[in-house]
């Protein structure tokens, strides 16, 4: 039923007014969100919430060219940071993932029997959702696995367990320059239309497939800050890396901006 929620959803968010109630309905949004629009245009200006939604940055964001330092991929809170044991990893506080469900296909068995640091960032609908290379990385593989989609706003992970594994999401496992390996996990949830990626049309998100799509890649490489892609309204995004390659600078409940150094590479 969620799935098809955010089917219409997409599509009422997709659908252009004429501009007074456009206007008057993104106006409406802003407000009741208290978005923050001092880097992007006025809401008058976009034809439908999706493209408001989905606003690009007026200007790109500044951010350390340093190759050492991390940056956060998107706007949003940091719910859980920590390393992982046994291939389990929190959702929030007393609140566990595995691996092994969370990757399919992404992790090899090998891969499991590791630690990694993982972070979790949750964007709401006031933030800025399109997401950014947190680093000068080289993308390996995209999976893209169907499922539910679940709100994964804090109250809906304390009460449905183990939800990263059981919602929608896609998978990127990329190689940073100092040659470990980094897996970006963008989740879905309810009334996000879409997730998509500018570097491959074909991956589809909140579709009719029933069944994990894998997409491999060669030279693929991304800049650090270079724009990925977006999500359609809120949701989250993964970050897990192999253990102590990098040295976050993040605490619960943080709130990060795209751009922002969040730790060191290694």
């Amino acid at each position: 039923m969620n799935k098809i929620i955010s089917k219409y959803f997409g599509l009422l968010g997709g659908f252009k007014f004429p501009k007074p109630i456009q206007s008057f309905i993104n106006r409406a949004y802003v407000s009741y969100f208290k978005i923050d629009m001092s880097e992007f245009d006025e809401p008058s200006e976009y034809d439908s919430l999706t493209s408001l939604f989905t606003r690009s940055l007026k200007k790109p964001r500044e951010f350390d060219a340093d190759p050492a330092i991390f940056l956060s991929p998107c706007d949003g809170t940091c719910l859980s940071y920590g390393v992982s044991k046994q291939a389990r990893a929190f959702s929030v506080k007393g609140m566990e993932y595995g691996f092994r469900e969370l990757f399919m296909q992404s992790m090899s068995d090998d891969e499991l029997k590791l630690e990694y640091d993982f972070v979790n960032i949750y964007l709401s609908p006031r933030d800025y959702h399109r997401y950014h290379a947190p680093c000068n990385m080289q993308i390996l593989s995209a999976v893209y696995i169907p499922g539910k989609l679940y709100s994964v706003a804090t109250s809906w992970l304390k009460k449905i367990d183990a939800l990263y594994t059981k919602n929608e999401r896609v998978i990127l496992k990329c190689k940073m320059d100092n040659g470990k390996f980094i897996w970006l996990v963008f989740v879905g949830a309810i009334n996000v239309g879409k997730m998509k990626f500018n570097f491959d049309e074909r991956i589809c998100t909140n579709a009719s497939a029933n069944f994990t799509q894998i997409y491999s890649y060669e030279n693929l490489h991304i800049k650090k800050g270079e724009e990925l892609g977006r999500f359609e309204l809120g949701s989250t995004i993964l970050i897990v890396s192999e253990k102590d390659c990098i040295e976050y600078n993040l605490f619960e409940q943080k709130t990060i901006k795209q751009a922002e150094s969040i730790g060191m590479i290694k």
